[in-house]
């Protein structure tokens, strides 16, 4: 069996992306080069059956943390940050719909004339016709991350994993451009993310994950095909947690 022909391990998937994987080779904003390229993995599996839900950062236009340690108010620093991910989610919408992906936008913060409300339960309708649902604004509070938002979402829509795109290939025991002994870890357990600070997501998300059994697979977004070979089952990144067998083994 190709690759192509390869049934996907998983049926419902959360992807998070971080604003800066946008950005592409500059500095800021969005890259529409790079946005075409996400686009067209997830209308490659998509075109698998996969149901896809995505959860956004808005790192290239403006974080909140870093604006507040300027002496900016947190919480309005957070809603800032919030609206950034909304420009991201209309810019990654576009993409996929010029290639003839049917996709919605639910944001957390109401903004009617631009995206729909968050509502669980048409997210999850919008899956089940084949849909992408970019969910944007985070989880619509401030002193939360998207990873946080991205934990949530995946467990409201009942994901049967979290695909966190990065610019690295899986998570390492140092910062591998800066060490360039570091290793990269093949597993690890949610406790083991927590205990050695590895910075994959940050640790509420972390814990919404071990508590409800959710795993996560790090894996280098840069690489063409990786988002399909994820989906297939094929080693690619860190695993944290564990998988279930595939639905035919299970009813084995």
């Amino acid at each position: 069996m190709t690759a192509s022909t390869r049934p996907p391990r998983f049926k419902r998937i959360l992807l998070k992306l971080s604003g800066e994987a946008l950005m592409g080779e500059a500095k800021y904003g969005i890259s529409p080069k790079t946005l075409e390229q996400i686009a067209q993995e997830v209308r490659d599996i998509v075109k698998m059956g996969v149901e896809v839900g995505i959860v956004i950062g808005g790192g290239n236009i403006f974080r909140g943390v870093s604006a507040s340690t300027e002496g900016m108010d947190r919480a309005s620093a957070d809603y800032m940050g919030m609206l950034a991910t909304v420009i991201n989610a209309l810019a990654l919408q576009d993409s996929l719909e010029k290639l003839s992906v049917f996709t919605r936008v639910q944001s957390a913060i109401e903004m009617q004339q631009l995206a729909e409300p968050y509502i669980r339960r048409r997210a999850v309708r919008h899956l089940e016709k084949g849909r992408v649902v970019i969910f944007a604004a985070g989880t619509g509070n401030p002193y939360f991350t998207t990873d946080t938002a991205a934990s949530l979402r995946a467990m409201e829509i009942h994901a049967e994993v979290i695909l966190k795109a990065t610019k690295v290939d899986g998570i390492y025991t140092a910062d591998p451009v800066k060490d360039p002994k570091a290793t990269r870890y093949k597993t690890l357990s949610y406790i083991e993310v927590l205990r050695k600070n590895l910075k994959v997501m940050d640790s509420t998300a972390i814990s919404l994950c071990m508590d409800n059994e959710l795993p996560i697979i790090v894996f280098d977004l840069g690489q063409r095909g990786n988002i399909i070979r994820v989906v297939q089952g094929e080693d690619v990144g860190t695993l944290v947690g564990s998988l279930k067998p595939p639905p035919q083994q299970q009813e084995a």
